[in-house]
């Protein structure tokens, strides 16, 4: 198979020939169709998440067609499409895992950082662990959705019902995140980098209400925030467009320092949660929702072999919406 390797912090990915994988006891292989690029794609190559052995095979957001099936594994079929998204496994005996919270779990195993992901030609996962998806669909069209969109899905969950929804970094998540909201008849408010003109206008096209500036304040206070853009100062800034009783989600894996801020910024029962990985229940969800049928996702599409191009277009914010690599 071919795959995009990375072999040392702060150098490119590494295009490899390796052997086919074999799936092992409860895994299945997937001959890979397209897999999209994420920011935690990019924590993992530039070192900003704890624990990385090297050599890995990044990607987390991997649309493929069974074309190998291990020992064990029942209910699944040759030529199935299936989707590979962060949560690799779990132990399914510590009491997160017990509880029903297996995105918090002890012993977890992460897709393109403790196991091979899918910047690859062929991906082996846990079979238990997979998505099954449509057929029909278009697999770029797909793939931001395994992590994207059931990340951005749990953390529109944590942010509550409120009508007036804040949405900070209008990235790939957010792109997808709007497009729920607006089906759930929310208004949303987007936040982009100052001066980016261009990510106001695609979040306007997409319904947002509102689009400006991180810095600024919304037209009207916000029942909830999201932020998905990995920078602690946005924290404070969301505390400050809330109103009283309201949510701030950080929905991000890594995110720099928050900087200190006045108490009166919080209080009145304002919160501050995080969002962590996922669960299979967030992929049945949501994938079974009318809403995610309708979501649109907009792509860039590179071949694998410019993986590393895609990861850079990514870190300078030069996308509107999510990468996606087809081997």
């Amino acid at each position: 198979m071919r795959a995009m390797v990375l072999h040392k912090i702060g150098e490119p990915l590494a295009l490899q020939s390796l052997p086919d994988p074999l799936p092992g006891q409860g895994e299945v292989r997937l001959r890979v169709e397209a897999c999209g690029v994420c920011r935690t794609d990019l924590h993992v190559v530039d070192g900003e998440l704890p624990g990385v052995v090297m050599p890995v095979i990044p990607g987390h957001e991997c649309v493929g067609v069974v074309d190998a099936i291990g020992p064990g594994v029942t209910g699944v079929v040759l030529g199935e499409r299936m989707g590979v998204p962060w949560l690799g496994g779990a132990c399914g005996h510590c009491e997160y895992c017990r509880t029903g919270r297996e995105n918090l779990c002890d012993e977890p195993s992460f897709t393109g950082y403790t196991r091979p992901g899918g910047f690859a030609s062929h991906i082996v996962a846990r079979a238990d662990y997979c998505v099954r998806l449509p057929a029909d669909a278009d697999p770029v069209a797909l793939a931001p959705l395994l992590c994207a969109g059931l990340i951005g899905w749990r953390c529109l969950k944590k942010a509550g019902s409120g009508k007036h929804l804040g949405l900070y970094g209008f990235g790939a998540a957010a792109h997808i995140i709007a497009q729920v909201a607006r089906s759930q008849q929310r208004d949303v408010y987007a936040f982009t980098r100052s001066g980016d003109t261009v990510a106001q206008a695609f979040a306007r096209s997409l319904g947002a209400s509102w689009a400006g500036a991180s810095e600024e304040l919304p037209p009207v206070p916000l029942d909830a925030a999201i932020l998905f853009a990995p920078v602690g100062a946005l924290v404070p800034q969301a505390l400050r467009a809330v109103k009283k009783g309201g949510r701030v989600v950080c929905g991000g894996i890594h995110m720099s320092d928050i900087p200190s801020f006045p108490y009166r910024w919080l209080w009145e029962e304002r919160e501050v949660v995080s969002v962590a990985n996922l669960t299979r229940a967030d992929a049945r969800e949501f994938f079974a929702d009318d809403a995610c049928s309708s979501v649109h996702t907009s792509t860039q599409v590179y071949p694998l072999e410019q993986a590393n191009q895609a990861l850079n277009d990514l870190r300078d914010g030069r996308l509107s919406g999510a990468a996606v690599l087809r081997p």
